[in-house]
């Protein structure tokens, strides 16, 4: 009997780390090839991996909710099966740790990672750049305990330190030099009479015997831990423009029979909202752009996230990379892709990743409009509403005269640190005119 060394297969070019959210197959449980034997999270996407080999499982090397390193070995498969020279061969023999240095050290753009982190303990990618982002030094990082496997420190770890105002870290750490000068400062300020500041009043849940409670998933928690500080972070302000697109619903109506016989998928509006923004974002190039402290990141790529309901009710954020090389078939079948496959849970982590804009669709609800809030680091998200049939005044050659047209509304919040109400009231503009000035007679 030989062993085969499951390994934490590779996820994307920017995931260096999962968390274990279920094991499917248990010690003991016989596999066949390609079942799944775990499912796995990153920060949206939930994926699962799968067995290259049948055989029996004989050893779960981590526990579910352990936050697991690409590359590194979770399962020990017993197999009859050829395997490869990565295996041991004995059932006796413990089975070889993989360095998390060596993980990360051939995952790709970790070369980029901050300089400074010495340390004999190791800390992912995704915490030193936390750190960094956060003022944190290499030796304050040392003294906060972990409670990952063998004291790692998690993601988690460093974020409820930063949320509990970095001042108790569960382990007792020495006093360094710049935080004896930041000790002394405080004790001099203490003495100087301090204005009071009125305390928040804490709302009270009251919970009846008819109440039921309802624990948030992973997923809920990622999404209101982002929408807060996206609140926090920027100062959002909403431009609003109602638009004609009686053309382009009669476009649609008259090609989408034919298309879907051709391409067998169905043509909807999105990858016209789509191009209409990459078209909107390439006269405005601002809108396209994040902020670093006090810089401006414009950004090359024209990346448009697109906002999909799941079938849990939550949302996910699919991105159409360079949008703008695509033209209108071939948005199409990105859009229904990255939709279904969203659905489906089968996106890959890479796949919600470095968008630069978000579009997301409240019409699909029903609703007019709507004042999204922007997906950090982005500066802007625009949102499309439901297309009403309604009396409108048309000025024609012969006078105005009143007739039924297809009417939305389009919403674009922005962040009003870098995006002023001119730039985003006209870029918002420049969407609904190319919406308004559809060709009828364009083929696909």
């Amino acid at each position: 009997m030989a062993q085969y060394e499951l390994l934490l297969p590779k996820m994307g070019e920017s995931v260096a780390e999962a968390t274990i959210i279920k094991w499917v197959k248990q010690p003991g449980d016989q596999i066949e090839m390609d079942d799944t034997v775990l499912e796995i999270a990153t920060d949206k996407v939930d994926s699962e991996v799968p067995s290259p080999i049948a055989g029996k499982l004989v050893k779960q090397l981590f526990k579910e909710d352990d936050i697991v390193q690409v590359g590194a070995v979770i399962a020990i498969i017993e197999t009859d099966a050829d395997v490869p020279v990565t295996v041991t061969e004995t059932a006796e023999q413990p089975v070889a740790a993989v360095s998390p240095e060596a993980v990360v050290a051939n995952i790709p753009g970790t070369e980029q990672l901050p300089s400074g982190f010495s340390s004999d303990r190791f800390y992912s990618p995704l915490v030193k750049n936390i750190a960094v982002q956060e003022g944190i030094t290499p030796e304050v990082l040392d003294t906060i305990a972990g409670t990952g496997a063998e004291g790692r420190l998690t993601k988690d770890d460093l974020l409820n330190y930063i949320q509990n105002g970095k001042k108790d870290s569960p382990t007792a750490a020495p006093v360094h030099a710049m935080e004896e000068e930041q000790a002394k400062a405080q004790v001099q300020q203490s003495a100087i009479p301090q204005p009071v500041k009125a305390q928040a009043p804490q709302a009270g849940n009251s919970v009846s015997g008819a109440d039921e409670i309802i624990e948030m998933d992973r997923m809920r928690k990622l999404i209101a831990e982002h929408m807060v500080m996206s609140k926090q972070t920027s100062p959002h302000v909403t431009s609003f423009v109602e638009a004609d697109v009686t053309n382009m619903v009669l476009w649609r109506e008259k090609v989408k029979k034919d298309f879907e016989k051709r391409e067998n998928e169905k043509i909807t509006f999105t990858p016209i909202f789509l191009e209409a923004v990459s078209r909107a974002i390439k006269d405005y190039p601002m809108i396209n752009v994040s902020v670093n402290g006090n810089q401006i990141i414009k950004k090359k790529d024209i990346n448009i996230g697109m906002a999909a309901a799941l079938p849990s009710g939550n949302l996910i954020v699919p991105v159409i990379r360079n949008a703008d090389e695509l033209n209108l078939l071939g948005l199409t079948k990105a859009v229904n892709d990255l939709a279904g496959r969203a659905r489906a849970s089968k996106l890959k982590p890479d796949e919600t990743q470095n968008g630069t804009f978000t579009l997301t669709n409240v019409g699909s609800f029903g609703n007019v409009m709507g004042t999204p809030i922007i997906n950090q680091p982005q500066v802007a998200i625009l949102a499309v509403g439901a297309i009403k049939k309604k009396p409108a005044v048309l000025e024609t050659a012969s006078g105005d005269v009143i007739a039924i047209r297809h009417m939305m509304f389009l919403s674009l919040s922005y962040d009003h640190r870098v995006v002023d109400g001119a730039l985003g009231g006209s870029f918002v503009r420049r969407v609904a005119d190319y919406l308004e000035n559809w060709d009828m007679n364009r083929e696909i």
